[in-house]
């Protein structure tokens, strides 16, 4: 039987692999593994503890929160403020960054997340996840800013996500492949089960949100058609994370398209779609806005919002030539 590597020991390997690394990377990527182990936890029990349904507010982009939404965000915090790695974090549930104070004042690197992507569906026991971007600062010896997190999507040093589901998984990056661990509650440690994880370069799934059809462009509803024609299948779970996984899987493309109603697309730069794109470039796939590469836009605000279009790279270049 096999000896199961766990994420610590892949960390612990690959930092060996870098004869100037400190271990403060090492010692981050664990706490993140730390509350993601909670929420884990706490997802398992929707349905028997009150933590599921709305909060009754609303976050900085106008949406409602859930429980599970808040929850998330005060773990994040709580175990990055407590590991002492983190200077900042740049947060979809908060309209600033949060800046960590303590053992952190002198630390390296910065967070950017959306601590519980398709929280709402949670109700009924749809996949959710969290998705995270690490940036190193520049200059430890100045207080932390907001516009130290307007970087762009090159400057990462590290970017994943954590999916929730019928098993919980960590798939991450640092710039040298994806690899996938999964969740084994019995020893409590995520473990490599997908090592070197490569998309298709073409797919057959495409993953939209058909109902925003009519207040699409002209060329999203001739992209779509086209899809239509060639009989692809049309899988749209509706949490980022969750899509984004399975055509990373089988090979597909995600798209979230400027509208009617979001003339700027609705996925934050950030924290949702600049991690997401490392991922996939990673993995042999492509991310666009639908006309620039997502990690080479220059963030403005925070809270950017931009068209998203990600994938298998055939899939995501034809879209672009109908854009």
């Amino acid at each position: 039987m096999a000896t199961l590597k766990t994420l610590n020991e892949f960390i612990i390997e690959k930092q060996s692999e870098h004869h100037n690394a400190t271990g403060e990377f090492s010692r981050l990527f664990g706490d993140i593994t730390i509350a993601a182990k909670i929420i884990n936890r706490e997802v398992n029990k929707a349905g028997l503890v009150d933590i599921t349904g709305a909060y009754g507010t609303e976050n900085v982009q106008g949406e409602a929160q859930q429980k599970l939404d808040v929850y998330a965000n005060e773990i994040f915090i709580g175990a990055l403020r407590n590991g002492g790695e983190c200077a900042a974090i740049a947060s979809e549930e908060d309209e600033d960054i949060v800046i960590l104070d303590g053992p952190s004042a002198n630390s390296k690197y910065l967070v950017a997340m959306d601590p519980l992507d398709g929280s709402s569906n949670i109700d009924v026991n749809v996949s959710i996840g969290t998705i995270f971007s690490i940036f190193k600062r520049k200059d430890t010896s100045v207080p932390v800013t907001r516009d130290e997190f307007l970087r762009k999507g090159i400057e990462q040093v590290a970017a994943g996500y954590v999916i929730y589901g019928s098993s919980t998984m960590l798939v991450y990056t640092t710039g040298s492949g994806v690899n996938g661990f999964t969740l084994d509650p019995s020893i409590g440690e995520f473990c490599l089960s997908h090592p070197d994880m490569k998309i298709k370069e073409d797919g057959k799934i495409y993953s939209i949100n058909e109902g925003n059809i009519n207040i699409s462009t002209k060329g999203v509803k001739e992209y779509v058609q086209d899809c239509q024609e060639q009989l692809f299948s049309a899988r749209y779970i509706g949490s980022l994370v969750a899509d984004f996984h399975r055509n990373l899987l089988k090979g597909g493309i995600y798209i979230y398209p400027a509208t009617e109603k979001a003339p700027n697309g609705k996925l934050r730069l950030l924290y949702e779609c600049s991690p997401l794109a490392m991922l996939a470039e990673q993995a042999g796939g492509k991310a666009s806005d639908g006309k620039n590469r997502i990690m080479e836009i220059d963030p403005t605000e925070l809270h950017q919002r931009v068209p998203y279009y990600v994938g298998s790279t055939k899939m995501v270049e034809k879209a672009e030539s109908y854009l």
